[in-house]
């Protein structure tokens, strides 16, 4: 689980590139809503298994 969550945690970073291109359009909403509910994701595996992080 542990190695599951470092790999979004890792994929995270290529939806924040993606919100850096300026030419995105109306996508930017969806990746926008992607990474606030990976944000929650990671969140809440954090509270739930805090020695895990």
């Amino acid at each position: 689980m542990q190695e599951r969550m470092a790999y979004l945690t890792q994929k995270r970073e290529v939806l924040v590139q993606l919100l850096e291109q300026p030419d995105l359009g109306t996508l930017r909403i969806d990746v926008n809503q992607a990474l606030e509910e990976m944000d929650d994701l990671l969140e809440e595996f954090q509270r739930t298994f805090p020695a895990a992080s």
